[in-house]
């Protein structure tokens, strides 16, 4: 990767079937507008000359029963634009309400791809809740901006559900919903921007949210490749699809009514077929086109879409359709604009007779394609028509208005002609993708004139805010640095300001590719408040509570993953129980407590030896890990948790080899991260307890006390110099 400074920016749609060609619009309901949107937003991001790199982030599928294009881990989009496959979760294709589970593991294979890259991102722009999930940690632990587009939002289909008489918890079982609102509620939170596609998605469904922030929202409504969308031109041939519709119908020639949707419930198919065949002059006027995505053999299909065509096969069977509507049973995505050509071409008109339409993309394609349009009044197509004045707004649960609408659309041609002209004129003005991005660039540059507390995370817990003066920088070191240096803060970091404030120059002056880290027993609040009394640096990362919690900074970003990962057999009630009544301990006060740490006080003149209290828990089955230190402290952790394993767990998930780690330490909660292949260095002021590490080849005993033995190794390893020599080479996937 270049040094550039043109804008690298990472998209993430986790769910559906995402390709750079021949989109699957309509195979199921995770494949929709959805996808198409972000693989045009990348496109035409790419070609943008302020753009250095567009990586689309999807999930890596294998599975027979979809197409090998999704097990490609890299498609090429274009010379600066390429889609990204990451392993989230089992191989075989998943519907998005069974993905929350995976999305912890695909955030750590993210972090992983832009530790590849070696390059932070400008912007992570998250699409839909279970992205946004996975781009709020991301972009936490890197402190680079978040955007976000919710495509549609949980609150606003829980609460349609609950109407249509669903019951809570066969919503819950059905779409995890309230995992969903949890998900969204944590990103907008987060996020610098959020991008709606109307005023009504900012007013009336964001606007349920407990983290509804107007001020960070903006409408960008989403753009139509006017390269594919375009009106007939002369001499136009007949389409392949032309040939699929003949099969259906007495005269093709008619003008047409089309509708292209997925088979959902919410797309209201069913009262437009009701609105045709309960009106004899539209039967006589006009054939009517339904395309409802690509299926095979409706019995083997969701229950969802299964009981849309079923109910639309009774209908058409109801009304003696036959000969006047065509359903196709597969088409293309090249088919789509021929499709609304054809409409344009026989004087028909496109509707959507939706319930709820967050925007409506398929209006505006058939807008630049010169079809009139007909639209429920609701979201989208409300500002779509306001903007392009080509069509009518209709009551989707009014049989007679769609009626209405559809005749008036169909026999006067004076305003048909009108629409028709109005929409090619204006869909340019406001829909194409190039206005789209135009805009989207205005916001985006802003963002690094932002103070990084105006973009803080829900999920912080010690607000920079309260802290005005305290030096907290603005982006994370973890994905570009080629070396850290952990350290312990009592007795080893902290002691000696003069030899802290050297350390501090020092790490400026010659650490450019360097991290700095944490690694305490004390708790998240009481090391941060630490290392601000002493007014040392945000570090990129924070090992606290003696291993068992992993944070990383700017933003105080937990790292969920580890805590699952430790959290296997752990019984703290238990471990309180069989430890009350030995002799000689006593439980440390709550602040000293974690959620997996039990830290007590020993008396060992009193206490059996510390080797005898593990021996007792472990005779009660009871799988627990102890650190025992300065002769008084007793930390027991789950059996994975320690610093050394929190250090190698980061060393592995961030692609950084634990040699290339200097650690420093000067007690016996410090032995498991000197052990092993880190370069380690115990300070001259340590506790007896670390004398057994004396000859160890990679721990360095230092002459100086606290930070003064740390500038001690730095000399002794050349930290800041000869370990560049083994760099590991960035990669440009």
């Amino acid at each position: 990767m270049s040094n550039s400074s043109g804008l690298y920016i990472i998209l993430v749609s986790v769910h559906g079937l995402i390709r750079g060609h021949n989109l699957e619009l309509g195979r199921d309901a995770d494949t929709g507008g959805q996808t198409k949107y972000v693989v045009e937003l990348a496109a035409t991001l790419a070609k943008h000359p302020e753009v250095e790199r567009v990586d689309l982030v999807t999930r890596l599928i294998q599975d027979p029963k979809v197409s090998a294009d999704y097990a490609q881990p890299v498609e090429i989009l274009s010379d600066k634009a390429q889609i990204i496959r990451l392993a989230c979760g089992p191989r075989r294709y998943l519907r998005k309400e069974v993905l929350w589970p995976y999305l912890d593991s695909f955030a750590d294979e993210l972090l992983k791809h832009i530790r590849k890259v070696g390059k932070i991102p400008n912007v992570i722009h998250t699409h839909y809740a279970d992205a946004g999930y996975v781009g709020s940690r991301v972009a936490g632990w890197l402190g680079t901006p978040l955007v976000h587009t919710g495509h549609s939002l949980g609150r606003v289909k829980l609460q349609r559900l609950l109407e249509h008489g669903t019951k809570p918890e066969v919503i819950e079982e059905n779409f995890h919903i309230s995992t969903r609102i949890e998900a969204e509620e944590i990103t907008l939170g987060g996020a610098a921007l959020v991008i709606a596609s109307t005023n009504q998605e900012v007013e009336e469904q964001y606007s349920v949210y407990d983290r509804y922030q107007p001020e960070r929202m903006e409408v960008i409504p989403p753009g139509v490749t006017l390269e594919r969308f375009y009106p007939v031109p002369d001499n136009w041939q007949n389409p392949p699809i032309y040939e699929k519709l003949k099969r259906f119908l007495h005269d093709p020639q008619k003008p047409m009514i089309t509708a292209i949707s997925r088979p959902a419930i919410r797309k209201n198919v069913g009262s437009l077929i009701k609105a045709y065949g309960e009106d004899p002059q539209l039967r006589e006027l006009a054939n009517l086109v339904i395309v409802l995505g690509n299926r095979d053999d409706i019995t083997t299909m969701e229950s969802g879409p299964r009981q849309v065509l079923t109910e639309i096969l009774q209908l058409i069977d109801r009304y003696d359709l036959y000969g006047h509507v065509a359903y196709p049973k597969h088409h293309t995505s090249d088919d789509v604009p021929d499709l609304y050509r054809l409409t344009a071409k026989t004087q028909g008109v496109f509707i959507n007779p939706a319930l709820t339409e967050p925007f409506g993309l398929t209006l505006i394609e058939a807008t630049a394609c010169g079809v009139p349009i007909i639209a429920t009044s609701d979201g989208g197509p409300r500002d779509i028509i306001a903007a392009c004045d080509n069509g009518l707004l209709v009551d989707p649960l009014n049989i007679q208005d769609i009626q209405n609408a559809l005749r008036t659309a169909l026999t006067d041609h004076q305003q048909w002609q009108k629409w028709s002209s109005n929409g090619l004129t204006n869909v340019r003005k406001h829909f194409s993708w190039e206005s789209h991005i135009e805009h989207y660039l205005e916001k985006v540059r802003r963002f690094p004139q932002q103070k990084i507390q105006s973009l803080l995370s829900p999920l912080i817990v010690f607000p920079a805010t309260e802290h005005p003066g305290w030096n907290i920088p603005e982006t994370n070191h973890l994905p570009t640095a080629d070396r850290f240096l952990v350290t312990e803060i009592d007795n080893t970091l902290l002691g000696d300001q003069e030899a802290l404030e050297t350390l501090i120059e020092r790490i400026r002056e010659q650490g450019q590719t360097t991290g700095v880290g944490i690694a305490t027993g004390r708790s998240l609040k009481s090391t941060l408040n630490m290392l601000e009394e002493w007014e040392f640096p945000m570090p990129d990362l924070l090992i606290t509570s003696t291993g068992s919690e992993i944070y990383y900074g700017p933003r105080i970003v937990t790292d969920t993953t580890w805590q699952k990962h430790i959290s296997h057999n752990w019984q703290p009630e238990a471990i309180r129980e069989a430890m009350k009544d030995i002799p000689g301990v006593e439980l440390q006060p709550a602040d000293a407590q974690g959620k997996f740490k039990i830290s007590y006080f020993v008396d060992s003149s009193v206490s059996p030896s510390y080797r005898e209290i593990i021996r007792h828990l472990r005779r009660q089955q009871l799988p627990v890990k102890g650190i025992y230190s300065h002769d008084m402290y007793l930390d027991l952790l789950p059996i994975r948790a320690s610093k050394g394993d929190a250090l190698r767990y980061i060393a592995l998930k961030w692609g950084l080899p634990v040699k290339r780690f200097l650690v420093a330490g000067a007690s016996g909660n410090d032995e498991t991260m000197l052990a092993g292949n880190t370069l380690a260095v115990v300070v001259g002021n340590y506790s007896e307890e670390l004398q057994k590490l004396h000859g160890y080849a990679q721990i360095y005993f230092a002459q100086g006390q606290y930070a003064w033995g740390i500038l001690e190794a730095l000399d002794y390893y050349d930290f800041f110099g000869s370990l560049s020599q083994t760099q590991p080479e960035m990669v440009l996937v």
